[in-house]
This record gives C-alpha cells, structure tokens and sequence, in this order.
C-alpha cells in the first residue's frame, strides 16, 4: 500500500471522523446495567449485601477467598458454608456475567484466545499468553471501542458498551482458573501480568478500569493480589483522564497508543487527536512518569508506508530523547478486506535503528497470535 491510497493529511480531519464542539466520541450508548457481582464491591460492600441478605457479614470474607483465593466457581465446593446458605449466597453475589462463545489456541496450546458473550449479548475479547517465565492476560474494557481508529478491528465495529468492573475482573479469573486447573499447557500456574489493551479504550471508562485495577491488586481476600507494576493501562491520550490516573498515585504502567509524532498523521490515525495534540498527550505522560516514577510505553503500530519512515522515525526520536519512556513497536496485525498491513523487515529495522540512535529504549512486540485473529476485534467481528 503506499500513501496514495490514504487521503491528504490536512490539519482537518475528514468530517466522518472530525469532532465537533461538545461531541464526546467515547461516550458509551446506555444499555442496562450489569448485574451486581462479588467483585464489583469493596470487601465492606460485599459484608452489607451478605447481611441484606440476612446472613452472618463474615460470610462476605469467606466467599472472597474462596473467588479471588482458590478460583472457585462451584458453590458446592464451599465446604465452610453451610450447604442451606450457599444458593442464597451465590444469587446474590454470583450472576453469570459472561460466557464462553469460543476459545482458539496457537503456539501449542500457550496463546489462548477467548470469545465471550455478556449478559446482554455483548461480544467481547480476552488473551492468556504464556511465556516461559510468566503468564501475560490482555484484557477488554469495553464492549467495541469509540475511537474510531481506522486501522483497529474493533475500533471500526463502533462502540457498544462499558463493562463492568467485574465483567473486567472476571476475563482474568478465568484465565486464572484455566492456569490453576492445569489447563492450560506447561502445567499448574498464575497469572503474572495483566495488560488492559482489549477492546476498548480503558480510559474512556475510567472508573470500572480504576476498580477492576484494584480488585486485581488487592491482597486476598479483597482481591486478586497481583502487583501494580504488573498491571498496563494504555490509553490513545484522553489527556484529562491520564492527569486523573497521575493523582490516583498507583504504580500501574501507562502505555500510550500514539501510533504517529505529527499531528497531521495522528489525525488520520487517531481521530481523538484532534482534540488532545501530540504535545498534550506526551506531557501529559511526562507527569505521570514524574510522578509515578514509572516509565511510559509508548505503543506504535507499524503500518507500511503510512507511519513507518525514518523521518518520523526520526521526529519520533526527537520527541522522546532523554524522556522515561520505552518505544513498543508493534507490527500491524492486518484484519481481513483491510487495506492496513505491516511494514516490510527493513524498514521496521531502519525504524529501530534510528530510534536508538537517539537513546530511545525500543522494543518490537512478540506477533503471537496472528494465526488466530490476533488483532483485538477479529473474532467478535466475525461472530457479530
């Protein structure tokens, strides 16, 4: 594909993705609630609905564990609940969120890719990868996404709803469950990494994401316990929503999808550029890292011919010369009819070699996956 094929960058977007005053691209079309689960509630939460339900508060504690401790999903197998309590308990604490559509594997069984249906009919993604040194579970934070993004699956299926912040939590156990039954080749394990870089723009839903970060980091019984330098949040640079995760003073990775360092390309790219500019998006990261201390991720999809020049390479270089920041190139996933693909090998080298010679830690994303439609949105494209 070369240039021609895309319209002229120009300092306006073309009307179908420009922003109009006022206009909230990311807001989500209201549908119905969720239902309430253990893991939307603070461990108080879940003591008051168990005494509303006119059982003892201690037994909130117990299920907790059993939920977020030993993985468990059958009631039955709540031996230290009196068997007479456990169906109310389960009703009230436990509705099915979601269910298994499909799941497909590659690299022997370790790159597990799931299809779920919400309650509501919702399709949605999630990704168990396994390396040999930890296990890494990319995660949807929405139902679609609003961004628009014209090379992204899901971006282009429009944005159907936020989840929950169980229906976010529970993509994990279940990926924990797996690990813990065995299920999944290599043995017994745990999840180490949770990356929230699904469906969805996770900032776009800022408060289940926030909650869904803090039952995952929670020590047992209130959560699942993992580490907050093991959890990514990435973000196309919603900047105010950025500047909000810099006050919450948690020790997650930012990761920003910038995807091009001019303005005119990231307009194209990433319509929600034209409301929060290359500028204002990496200062915005540059607080966060002052902040948190953390270094940035900045996510850039390699699209041949369109991002991939040594010029913005070298634009690019200049940008993040001497910044804590961290360059993830990823080579475009192309989805089917698409138009997009990835760079050619050397122009992806000459894109490395040129940040670095700037000082610019890079790395180029492992492409796992892409014999099962690795892209985020694929198979639910192909389900809808």
């Amino acid at each position: 594909m070369s240039t021609q094929d895309l319209p002229a960058p120009t300092s306006t977007p073309p009307a179908s993705t420009r922003l109009e005053p006022g206009q909230l691209l990311f807001e989500a079309p209201r549908r119905g609630k969720p239902p309430r689960h253990l893991a939307d509630l603070t461990l108080a939460e879940r003591k008051d609905a168990v005494t509303k339900s006119g059982l003892p508060g201690f037994r909130a504690a117990q299920l907790s564990k059993h939920y977020f401790g030993r993985l468990v999903d059958d009631p039955a197998e709540w031996t230290d609940v009196p068997a007479a309590q456990r169906e109310t308990l389960y009703a009230a604490l436990f509705p099915r969120l979601m269910t298994s559509v499909r799941e497909i594997t590659c690299d022997s069984g370790t790159t597990r890719k799931t299809l779920w249906r919400m309650h509501d009919g919702a399709l949605v993604e999630s990704v168990l990868m396994r390396y040999p040194d930890r296990v890494t579970m990319c995660v949807s934070s929405q139902a679609g996404c609003g961004m628009n993004c014209p090379f992204c699956a899901t971006g282009q299926a429009g944005l159907t709803r936020n989840l929950s912040t169980a229906e976010i939590v529970e993509q994990v156990v279940a990926g924990a469950r797996e690990l813990a039954r065995g299920e999944v080749p290599g043995g017994p394990g745990r999840v180490a990494n949770v990356v929230f870089m699904g469906m969805g723009e996770p900032l776009a839903n800022y408060n289940a994401v926030i909650g869904a970060v803090r039952r995952l980091t929670d020590p047992v019984p209130d959560g699942l316990g993992l580490s907050q330098r093991h959890i990514t949040v990435s973000t196309v640079g919603l900047v105010p929503a950025i500047e909000k995760l810099t006050a919450e003073q948690l020790n997650v990775t930012l990761a920003v999808s910038l995807h091009a360092p001019d303005d005119d390309l990231r307009d194209e790219l990433v319509p929600v550029n034209t409301r929060w500019r290359v500028g204002e998006v990496l200062g915005a990261a540059w607080d966060y890292a002052h902040t948190t201390k953390r270094r940035v991720s900045i996510e850039y999809a390699l699209i041949r011919d369109i991002n991939d020049q040594v010029w913005r390479a070298d634009l690019l270089g200049k940008r993040l010369r001497g910044k804590l920041a961290h360059v993830n190139l990823i080579p475009l996933n192309p989805t089917p009819g698409s138009k997009w693909t990835a760079s050619r090998p050397e122009d992806e080298d000459a894109f490395v070699r040129t940040l670095e010679a700037y000082g610019v830690p890079v790395t180029v994303r492992d492409t796992r996956g892409r014999e099962i439609d690795g892209a985020c949105g694929q198979l639910a494209a192909v389900e809808a």
